[in-house]
């Protein structure tokens, strides 16, 4: 690989880190929760909609022929106003899910010493997001090399949860203590955990980091959404069966430590920790990443004050990444998992179907996927707000308003940057 840059491996760790890394450690009982029975329904029709938006994405990237995601997509369909603002969400929408990533570690974490809540799961999420900016100070080679060590070992144990748990076969653990649910819940569930396939679309923000982008960005996207889909769906099987709906729900910050100590007891419950470690901290660290990349192409622009183009001596914006960490690190310390998660998959929702209805407008390589993809996006949205307003009708306004702020306001905070 050429120094500082990053090859098919790395790639498609990077993607797969970011998917996997709080996805399904995360939203599991969320989303068993919400769907039932069927959940592994929902995962499958959000990571169709993941894969669709996947191929946008790359294509879209490649046509242009530089990073920055549906930022840059926008501006160059002369949408410079939409982009900026579509560019605050998404930034917040990342730094909700470094903050989902940060409280699922610590929650993890502190259940192997029996302490479920408190102090010690905030202090550990301070702490891994804190060790993770330092690892992304040091530069490129070093955050894609942690990824490639520490995707594997978390698939090998996810596998290992899932087939125990399928060769177990107890399919009425599926619904076990709760009541069964309508298939179409699994159109809502599938809206709700959305954030669970985020981490693929990073990936267009590392265009220039990347060895042979044309090559590499469409074929690593796609193989690591792919991949990811089949992981959710043979976990959400398997350790459903393995430990019972209504287990995996009451204790949903750590569903799948549940899991490994059911097969193993405590030497189960340690492995899987250690893999939940590993893996929350890879999605931390591929989104602290990539994050930092938008926040310094979005400031390049004249979207973002010239401060977040500061780089270090390795050429990392090291201002975006301690501002990213910082909020992240607040948000983890006041935040509940599943008020993070729903509002982070709408955000994401939101910018995958406008990339989906952009990459169709620009008639990239089979239009008619991006228009299907977009248009599941947008229904997927619609339900998920629905939902939520019957769920958590406080947050869902807060969310609408700060996003409704940002729209309104930000032209007129661009405008004062150029002033000054």
């Amino acid at each position: 690989m050429a120094k500082g840059k990053m090859n098919f491996n790395a790639t498609w760790s990077m993607a797969v880190g970011g998917m996997v890394g709080g996805g399904i450690f995360s939203v599991l009982g969320v989303i068993i929760q919400t769907a039932g029975q069927w959940a592994w329904l929902s995962f499958l029709l959000a990571g169709l909609i993941a894969l669709i938006s996947a191929h946008s994405y790359s294509h879209l990237s490649i046509k242009y022929n530089e990073g920055g995601g549906a930022f840059t997509f926008l501006r160059k369909i002369n949408h410079a106003g939409f982009a900026g603002s579509l560019s605050w969400i998404l930034i917040g929408g990342y730094i909700l899910t470094l903050s989902v990533y940060a409280f699922t570690f610590g929650h993890y974490v502190a259940y192997v010493f029996n302490i479920e809540g408190g102090w010690l799961p905030r202090v550990l999420a301070l702490t891994v997001i804190a060790l993770f900016a330092i690892i992304n100070l040091r530069g490129v080679g070093n955050a894609s090399r942690v990824e490639i060590i520490t995707v594997y070992g978390k698939l090998v144990v996810l596998l290992a949860l899932a087939l125990y748990g399928i060769f177990e076969w107890a399919p009425e653990n599926l619904v076990v203590g709760e009541n069964e649910r309508p298939w179409y819940s699994a159109i809502i569930g599938a809206g709700t955990i959305f954030m669970a396939y985020e981490g693929f679309q990073l990936l267009s923000y590392d265009y220039e980091d990347l060895q042979e982008p044309n090559k590499t960005l469409p074929k690593a996207t796609l193989w690591a959404v792919i991949s990811v889909i089949i992981v959710y769906l043979l976990v959400a099987f398997g350790t459903t069966m393995l430990v019972g709906a209504e287990t995996l729900i009451d204790k949903k910050e750590v569903a799948l430590s549940i899991a490994g100590e059911k097969i193993l007891g405590l030497a189960g419950l340690i492995i899987v920790t250690i893999a939940a470690a590993f893996s929350t901290g890879s999605a931390i660290n591929a989104t602290l990443f990539s994050t930092a990349r938008l926040m310094e192409s979005v400031a390049k622009k004249k979207d973002l004050p010239n401060l977040f183009m500061k780089e270090n001596s390795e050429n990392i914006p090291y201002v975006a990444v301690l501002t990213i960490s910082a909020v992240a690190i607040l948000l983890s310390a006041i935040g509940s998992l599943g008020n993070l998660v729903d509002a982070a998959s709408i955000i994401f929702l939101f910018t995958f179907g406008t990339v989906n209805f952009i990459a169709f407008r620009e008639k990239v390589k089979y239009r008619w996927i991006a228009l299907i993809g977009g248009v599941g996006c947008g229904l997927a949205i619609i339900t998920d707000i629905i939902e939520q307003f019957k769920k958590t009708p406080y947050a869902m306004t807060g969310l609408i308003l700060i996003c409704s702020a940002v729209i309104v306001f930000r032209p007129l905070i661009i405008k004062q940057m150029k002033r000054e």
